[in-house]
């Protein structure tokens, strides 16, 4: 049985001077270590989704900022940079703020010390985010020993937050993770969560090798299950918080929201402080990236032969709409679970927050 931190998602090569990262398309079939070398690599490797989830798109993204300054470290390939990787996903924050932590860490150094400063604040992000990750597990594993239950702990998510999404422990099943760890009995509802299917390949993969219990559903399922009383609590990531709590997350995290609101189940939102836009007034600024219809229209996969291929599902020549993300109002959301504890999802909850944040900060 493997632990939640015995695998990570991206990984750093001091010797050949490289990140490797898991080809997140190729789960759950196959684990195969792709190499990141150039900018390029690196701009593909999260518009494809080789990697995926907010806080490792961030940290990914440090590193090819890094790696690219080892090779041109002037003002103008710096920018170029920023802006190339910036233009590969988005909605997810922490792609910006993650940039944003190594161009404030070179700025002011002479080209010559800043490859070398830039690839000691990815360094810095790759741990940072296995330190906060670990936090939200247990605040979260606060919450849910206070959830009244007989039996497992049934626990419903959606998409993939785990430590796929993040380097280790990962958001929303940190506290899964937690609760393993702990002996708490714990068992997840996983959602298959079209059309890419990170619930399917990527959730139930995670949990299987952890040794979670869970049970694999259709997303059209998960209603159900809220109103027969199957589900304790709903679990989720988010891919950026605006200010005033709305939460931005894979699509069809909204539906479960309404669902556990009309039959009177805790929703609750794990994130890093990193996924929250203090400058975002609400959801509705929030850009929603809209896919490839293809995702849609096809199922992709492995045949008996192990063979990826793809497979159309609609008639051909339809059109398919396939926005990846969708907004969660702050007020279907029970609570905010950071590194830094719990905190109310509305614009007073989100300022107390920061405010603690800005108390505890090195001066």
């Amino acid at each position: 049985m493997q632990t939640s931190a015995t695998l990570t998602s991206l990984r750093w090569d001091p010797v050949l001077a490289r990140v490797e990262v898991i080809d997140q398309t190729l789960l759950p079939h196959r684990l195969q270590w792709q190499p990141l070398e150039t900018l390029q690599s690196f701009c593909h490797a999260i518009s494809s989704m080789q990697v995926r989830g907010a806080p490792l798109i961030g940290i990914t993204a440090a590193f090819g900022l890094a790696l690219e300054l080892a090779r041109d470290a002037s003002d103008q390939n710096l920018e170029a940079a920023v802006a190339a990787l910036l233009q590969t996903r988005p909605t997810a924050v922490n792609l910006g703020w993650a940039l944003q932590q190594v161009r404030q860490a070179v700025a002011g150094l002479e080209q010559g010390a800043r490859a070398g400063r830039a690839l000691q604040r990815a360094l810095e992000l790759r741990a940072q985010d296995i330190r906060h990750c670990a936090r939200i597990g247990e605040h979260g594993l606060e919450l849910l020993r206070a959830l009244p239950t007989q039996g497992p702990l049934q626990v419903m998510t959606h998409c993939n937050a785990g430590w796929l999404a993040t380097i280790e422990w990962g958001t929303a099943l940190a506290p899964v993770y937690k609760a393993q760890r702990a002996g708490m009995p714990v068992h997840v509802w996983v959602s298959e969560t079209r059309p890419r299917n990170q619930g399917a390949s990527l959730t139930a993969w995670e949990l299987q090798r952890a040794g979670v219990p869970y049970t694999l559903v259709a997303d059209n399922s998960c209603g159900q299950l809220l109103r027969a009383g199957a589900v304790d609590c709903v679990l989720v990531g988010s891919d950026r918080t605006a200010a005033n709590g709305d939460v931005c997350n894979k699509v069809g995290t909204y539906l479960k929201a309404l669902a556990a609101a009309a039959n009177g189940v805790p929703f609750y939102v794990a994130l890093p402080e990193s996924t929250i836009d203090w400058g975002c007034p609400d959801g509705g600024h929030i850009p929603i990236e809209e896919r490839s219809g293809e995702e849609v229209l096809t199922m992709s996969g492995f045949d008996s032969s192990e063979r990826h291929s793809a497979v159309r599902l609609g008639p051909a020549g339809s059109r398919a709409l396939n926005p990846a993300f969708d907004i969660t109002p702050a007020a279907l959301v029970t609570a905010l679970v950071t590194e830094h504890g719990i905190s109310e999802a509305s614009e007073q909850g989100l300022a107390r927050l920061r405010r603690q944040i800005d108390s505890s900060s090195p001066m």
